[in-house]
């Protein structure tokens, strides 16, 4: 009998070691890692440089309290990831994960108002659906109906106005305008801030608005006195074929920007948020502390690892390497839609990219989802790890892959990913899920 508390009553596979783009068991099979995990493992598995960082890290300081101390790791990593990311003057607030880092994000916005004298914003819209993390803020802030509804009696859910999610038969700024509408129902001056992710990820696989978007929402934002929040946990850090998602259809920079998942590409629990200079001056000028924390916060050997990562994304050209084989990657997947029929679309950006499932007949999602899972099954007997979701359309209907391979992988292993999804594809075709 095991005592591990699983996420679900299905049974696990024993994972014992992992190599580039390939995951091993213990029973012997192997999976191409069609997701990065989580779209986590950015650099790919097995990277020995990296578990060295973090071993000398360790053997050198391997933890101090961030009410305490600082460390020099942490600062040298927070002037490489600014730099990196093209925000001057930015300052990082590292965390364990993007819950985390959401849930500072959303904190952060709100004292920033009240230290600035209008204690009367506190409302965060953010937009349906979306994924913002597990925390209670964070999920409060998520437009994913089938992951909020259990918890729904916690939320004050007239803190958390929502917009709706991108339109790709809009122009950008057709798009954006409507957050305006949303902002003057919730009364401006009891905004705080707008979160939104620029590539959507798991809550609709990979969908982002036409260009001049993000532009036209920092604008309104500025006009309102609200606090543009981009949530790059998932979309940041090279994985859409830029340092930042938000900047693909212009020159944009939001007041704070949170980052996860590929900090540290799963070698260490590492996000964290970058907040711009008026914000952290309005803080630090004010009242002089954020009042918020966790133990973890700038963990030495997380920072370690997130510091050789990042030496890994720049010495290997990783963020040109997402644009290269994603291009590729979404080449091939138009391929498979016209092969498959209850491919309804691909899309994305870089190695961030999506396959919308549904009924060949309508063109539209069946009534009842289950056709992601079913595909994803087939794929790992198949030998391919995706990420199924669902609940994109109305919170229920919907069915969709999201893809995200290690932004190191190769052109040959391109290839062999699409070859395993066109086989799962055929073995489970387009009936209705039962």
């Amino acid at each position: 009998m095991s005592n591990v508390f699983y996420r679900s009553s299905k049974s696990y596979p024993v994972a014992v070691r992992a190599g580039g783009v390939f995951i091993e068991t213990q029973d012997g099979r192997s999976f191409l890692d069609g997701s990065s995990g989580a779209l986590v493992a950015n650099i790919g598995h097995g990277r020995t440089q990296v578990a060295q960082a973090m071993a000398a890290q360790a053997s050198r300081l391997a933890f101090v309290h961030g009410s305490q101390f600082t460390s020099d790791v942490l600062e040298a990593y927070a002037s490489r990831l600014a730099a990196f990311l093209n925000l001057p003057a930015f300052r990082f607030w590292a965390v364990s994960g993007g819950s985390e880092a959401n849930e500072s994000a959303i904190k952060l916005a709100r004292q920033y108002h009240v230290e600035r004298g209008e204690p009367g914003r506190f409302k965060v819209i953010t937009r349906v659906p979306s994924y913002h993390g597990a925390s209670l803020g964070a999920l409060a802030a998520s437009g994913m109906g089938a992951r909020r509804e259990v918890y729904a009696p916690l939320i004050r859910e007239d803190a958390w106005p929502k917009m709706p999610k991108p339109d790709p038969t809009l122009s950008g700024e057709e798009d954006a305008e409507r957050l305006r509408a949303v902002l003057e129902a919730a009364g401006p001056e009891s905004v705080a801030a707008f979160i939104c992710e620029p590539v959507v990820g798991a809550s609709d696989a990979a969908l982002a608005p036409n260009a001049g978007y993000h532009a036209r929402i920092a604008a309104i934002c500025r006009e309102y006195g609200v606090l543009f929040v981009a949530d790059e946990v998932m979309s940041g850090m090279g994985r859409c074929g830029a340092p930042l998602a938000v900047r693909l259809g212009g020159d944009v920079t939001p007041d704070i920007v949170v980052l996860g998942k590929g900090l540290a590409a799963g070698y260490a629990p590492l996000a964290g948020l970058m907040a711009s200079p008026e914000v952290y001056g309005t803080v630090m000028d004010g009242s002089g502390a954020f009042k918020h924390g966790f133990t973890y916060a700038g963990h030495p050997v997380s920072v370690a690892a997130g510091l050789s990562v990042l030496d890994i994304v720049e010495q290997e050209g990783l963020v040109q390497a997402a644009r290269e084989r994603g291009a590729q990657l979404l080449a091939g997947l138009e391929v498979l839609k016209d092969r498959h029929p209850q491919v309804l679309a691909v899309r994305g950006q870089g190695l961030l990219l999506g396959v919308v499932l549904g009924d060949p007949a309508t063109e539209q999602a069946f009534a009842r989802p289950g056709l992601a899972d079913r595909v994803a099954a087939a794929a790992r007997e198949e030998g391919l790890l995706t990420y199924p979701g669902s609940g994109a359309v109305d919170g229920v209907r919907g069915d969709h892959l999201l893809l995200g391979p290690p932004l190191s992988i190769t052109a040959a292993e391109v290839d062999l990913l699409l070859e395993r999804l066109d086989r799962a594809l055929a073995r489970t075709g387009a009936a209705v899920p039962g």
